[in-house]
């Protein structure tokens, strides 16, 4: 971990303490978090941003941002469809998406993720046909080798009608690939992290696109200002459909 990550996170932690002694002052509760539901006295920072975690479960504006659109069915999970959930960390969304009668939490290295009990996935040879009515994955692509290879696969895995919801890290310049021969700490310094082999902008909905899907672009930004601040969401979440019944 570098060091100006590490200083974002002794930041939080102080900031969290500050927000549990409010509470149990008798602060205002005017906040509510969507992934816990919880009724809070704010969000903690989190390096540059002022409303990142929650104080009771530790939920980021993406989580929640997810959360939300589904409490307002905006988004839909299919309690009697299949549910591939890479990357199976916010444990928010393995308690929705685990309503769903076939629910498979997944990743390439599985025992990262105990407590979703996951099973081994490499998007990059999955060769399943027609079986997954959703697919969630989130800040994940930007790990895969080929992500065109992936999408693919993920398209012919998909039902007819099926979605997959994507978030990526995201800049306003075109999408940049990493080289084969970049170190961890080029890639640290391009794309944030030494395991991101490339940083996504917004024409990821023409990558999407390429393979087949009908995309749309949920930006936070675009809901309702009051559920915004209230609720502490953020980023963007690519809905990507795959045509059919």
């Amino acid at each position: 971990m570098s060091l100006k990550r590490v200083r974002k996170v002794l930041d939080a932690h102080l900031t969290k303490r500050a927000l549990v002694l409010r509470g149990a002052l008798g602060a205002d509760r005017n906040h509510f978090c969507p992934a816990c539901e919880n009724r809070i006295v704010g969000f903690y920072r989190f390096g540059n941003t002022s409303d990142w975690g929650c104080p009771r479960c530790g939920s980021s504006p993406r989580e929640r941002l997810v959360n939300h659109l589904i409490s307002t069915q905006v988004l839909r999970v299919p309690e009697n469809g299949s549910v591939l959930h890479m990357a199976p960390s916010e444990l928010s969304l393995v308690r929705r998406f685990s309503v769903a009668r076939e629910y498979v939490p997944a990743d390439l290295e599985p025992a990262n993720y105990t407590a979703a009990r996951a099973h081994r996935v490499d998007l990059m040879t999955l060769d399943d046909v027609g079986r997954f009515d959703l697919v969630y994955a989130s800040h994940v692509l930007e790990h895969v080798p080929d992500d065109h290879v992936v999408l693919e696969n993920l398209h012919r895995a998909m039902t007819p009608g099926g979605e997959a919801w994507f978030l990526v890290p995201l800049w306003r310049k075109p999408t940049e690939d990493g080289t084969p021969d970049m170190t961890a700490r080029e890639r640290e310094q391009r794309f944030g992290q030494w395991d991101h082999v490339r940083q996504y902008g917004p024409d990821i909905v023409d990558r999407l696109a390429a393979v087949g899907f009908e995309v749309e672009d949920i930006a936070a930004s675009s809901l309702n200002p009051a559920d915004r601040s209230r609720e502490g969401l953020g980023d963007r979440l690519f809905r990507a459909r795959k045509p059919g019944s």
